[in-house]
């Protein structure tokens, strides 16, 4: 390495000291490239930056991130606050100022949060609104990692730090010398109360913000105590201080607490826990913290995040690499997050946003089916099964709650994106061994979902009376997004059909649901061998534009959603006249300019712009309809070319870095992607017992599965120049298959890999290597 090219990497390495490298090691990291670096070398949540993907804005995503300090799956979690209250991206990576260190609940910027709150140390004079106490603050001043948040707030002198349990949090601010302390607690808009109770050092009260949907008796109840009495004390409303009062309610109410000085350095502690059901509920959650010290939750919190991260342990991968992959592991371990709380008699309870009360048993919410059942979900299954047994409990009480099963919760029925994706998910649990919940109330729960319209567009199957008479939503009656609509909801028939099929339900039954996967036939087009938006009297919309973005489709062009019949790729090669031709159209997403259409929305969305910036042409990886397309090569007979084009994506569309993603991450989905690619397969199909092969990018893999089994993936000629699959072994047998099951996995085994710089055009290239169809299935 010359001289240029050590500062450069210097250069590169010195926004990553936040994470604690050592930049000598960091530059050492770099400047052996060859040398693998060894996982033993630190602790899985060492490699983890939590800024990844957090340099992004509305015109253009590079994840949509922010920094989460919070335990996995837990109810709470806290971000530093760079945008203004209300703000959905309320924390960039470009930006110059926090405004206080804030509790959240938000899964994408898109969806923003409710139940907010802050906190803010300030000192020289009691400024409280959101714009007055903010302070400049600096990347080389901020240690950003999962379980532990501290920054340098340049304005008030102040270092500020934070680490999480599930349902509380401590804090600690350190006051350099001054002769004025304060935190400032603000309570949001849309409906606030503070109350100051001075002879407990405390503060409770609740907030009520919300951003989508009508939650009846929602509020998001706080208590903060401080580890020394006030000096001064005052509530604010607006941008008023409030003389003489200690206890508020109205739109917008907050709280200035003093602290004594004398001119020296000083340390304010804070307990905080918050519930969804009661004050009393959220003083009973700070029990979480009780009397251990603030660096005792600190290495609690590590500790539980190295356990769930340890259960996939790579090796030999490239440090970039190492950071990638745990960084994309942390995101997948937080949404749907945890909705319940534990009570005084030691049940489990929730506060019910369909119903406004509070009800027993496990609640979650956060998550967008559309996005998740793809590969977040399938990866639930695989590692961390138990906490998905929770979340099927938690989808009962939806459905007994609210009457349908949520596709989008935030916390309850949010309106948005489109499909019946429930069915997947519940689907696939059982199937894939989950078992002691009530899984026939879960089925009548998805019978009901795919057989009327919800309260909602988003809930239910909107034109759900054309889809079950037509075989398809129609374009030309006012639904949009009808053939986007009409493919998911084929791919959700064919999870009730086999969940159906595994509950023995009669054969009437099932085969309905047989017959209605089917219906993605009914919208291809032979012309083009594209999938097209077609009228009621059975005529295809025209004009056609294949890269029109949204009308027919959702958030993509028909480019994108032509590969959509997950199970049944055999039965799209056969539409399209065989494999040639479908390895044809598939190469053609790629050799494709990434011209687009933008019509629809009358200017270029943020998708678009991602995918026409990435330079692999129609292929727009950073949003979720098309992140399966690669892997369709294995149905063909050409798996080289999957192996090819993962190793591609995961090299260029993803980097350990505030800009290291090509899009949305949306709640650990696009993140999945990634883990599974990196791991050497991927689950096309959630719903079946199989992943399809592409190939392992680390040299080693241990999957530490809950039974207590491992399973090893063992690569050990894996370079940058060797990406593609010579041979393999599956416990010491040959495996030539293009396909891995779910079951071979769970009970333990190692899969050796010889990969070479070379494809093999002769492995997998038989019917019999081929992963499931619907089509070719004999059992059907």
């Amino acid at each position: 390495m010359n001289y240029k090219t050590l500062f450069t990497e210097v250069r590169r390495f010195s926004c990553l000291c936040f994470l604690g490298f050592a930049l000598p090691q960091a530059i050492h990291a770099q400047a052996v490239p060859a040398l693998a670096i060894s996982s033993h070398e630190k602790e899985p949540v060492d490699y983890v930056n939590t800024l990844m993907g957090t340099d992004s804005k509305h015109a253009l995503s590079n994840g949509n991130t922010y920094p989460a300090v919070g335990l996995p799956w837990g109810m709470n979690m806290w971000t530093p606050q760079t945008g203004k209250n209300g703000d959905g991206w309320q924390y960039t990576y470009s930006a110059d100022k926090i405004r206080g260190l804030k509790q959240t609940h938000q899964p994408s910027p898109w969806m923003n949060d409710y139940g907010q709150f802050s906190l803010m140390p300030v000192s020289g004079k009691t400024v409280f609104d959101e714009e007055g106490r903010a302070s400049w603050y600096s990347h080389k001043a901020e240690v950003a990692t999962p379980y532990y948040y501290s920054v340098y707030l340049a304005d008030h002198d102040v270092t500020a730090e934070v680490t999480p349990t599930e349902r509380a949090a401590y804090f600690k601010f350190t006051f350099n010398p001054t002769d004025s302390a304060f935190v400032v607690l603000d309570a949001f808009d849309q409906g606030s109360e503070v109350q100051i109770i001075p002879e407990k050092n405390m503060i409770i009260g609740y907030s009520s913000r919300h951003s989508h949907g009508k939650y009846p008796n929602f509020k998001n109840h706080f208590v903060i105590v401080f580890d020394q009495p006030f000096d001064t004390r005052k509530i604010w409303e607006g941008k008023q201080l409030k003389n003489g009062v200690l206890k508020l309610q109205a739109d917008h109410v907050g709280a200035i607490v003093g602290f004594k000085t004398a001119g020296k350095k000083t340390v304010v502690q804070a307990r905080v826990a918050s519930s969804f059901i009661s004050a009393d509920q959220a003083q009973l959650n700070l029990k979480e913290i009780a009397n251990n010290s603030f660096e005792k939750i600190k290495q609690d919190a590590k500790s539980q995040w190295n356990q769930k991260l340890s259960q996939l342990h790579v090796e030999g991968g490239t440090i970039d690499e190492m950071r990638t992959f745990y960084s994309c592991l942390y995101r997948t371990l937080f949404f749907p997050n945890k909705l319940y709380e534990i009570n005084a008699q030691g049940e489990i309870v929730h506060y019910s946003p369909y119903t406004g009360e509070v009800l027993p048993g496990y609640l979650f919410g956060g998550t967008g089916f559309w996005d998740t059942f793809r590969a977040l979900y399938p990866l639930l299954n695989m590692v961390y099964p138990a906490i998905n047994k929770e979340m099927q409990e938690g989808l009962i009480n939806c459905y007994k709650e609210g009457g349908f099963l949520p596709e989008w919760s935030s916390p309850g029925y949010a309106n948005v994106m489109i499909g019946n994706n429930s069915a997947s998910v519940v689907a696939e649990a059982y199937l894939k061994g989950l078992r002691g919940y009530d899984i026939n109330t879960l089925y009548d729960a998805l019978l009901h979902g795919a057989n009327n319209e919800g309260p909602l567009t988003a809930v239910g199957r909107k034109g759900v009376a054309y889809y079950n008479d037509l075989g398809y939503v129609p374009y030309n009656v006012g639904i949009n997004e009808n053939a986007a609509r009409t493919l998911e909801y084929a791919y959700d028939d064919f999870a009730i059909y086999r969940l159906a099929k595994a509950l023995n339900r009669p054969k009437a039954e099932i085969d309905l649901y047989a017959q209605r996967s089917q219906n993605y036939k009914k919208l291809f087009d032979p012309s083009t061998n594209l999938m097209r938006g077609k009228n009621k009297d059975g005529s295809f919309q025209s004009p056609f534009n294949p890269l029109k973005w949204g009308d027919a489709f959702t958030e993509g062009n028909s480019w994108h959603y032509s590969w959509s019949v997950f199970h049944d790729v055999q039965g799209l090669i056969d539409l399209m006249g065989g494999k040639k031709t479908f390895v044809t159209m598939l190469d053609s997403v790629f050799t494709q300019s990434p011209a687009f259409d933008d019509t629809y929305y009358g200017g270029v969305i943020h998708e678009i712009r991602e995918m026409q910036i990435a330079n692999m042409g129609q292929y727009a990886h950073g949003n979720q309809p098309i992140q399966h397309m690669i892997y369709l090569y294995n149905y063909a007979g050409e798996p080289w070319k999957t192996q090819y084009w993962t190793r591609e994506v995961l090299n260029r569309m993803y980097a350990p870095t505030p800009d290291g993603y090509c899009g949305d991450e949306d709640n650990g989905q696009t993140s999945a992607w990634y883990i599974f690619s990196a791991l050497g397969f991927y689950p096309v199909c959630p719903t079946m017992d199989e992943y399809v092969m592409g190939a392992p990018l680390f040299k080693k893999v241990t999957i530490n599965l809950e039974n207590g089994k491992q399973f090893v993936i063992q690569a050990p000629s894996n370079s940058a120049d060797n990406r593609y699959i010579k041979s393999a072994s599956l416990n010491g047998k040959s495996f030539d298959l293009n396909y891995i099951k779910h079951q071979q996995i769970m009970q333990g085994g190692k899969l050796s890999v010889e990969m070479s710089a070379q494809p093999n055009k002769q492995r997998g290239t038989e019917n019999k290597s081929f992963p499931y169809s619907f089509t070719t299935d004999i059992h059907k």
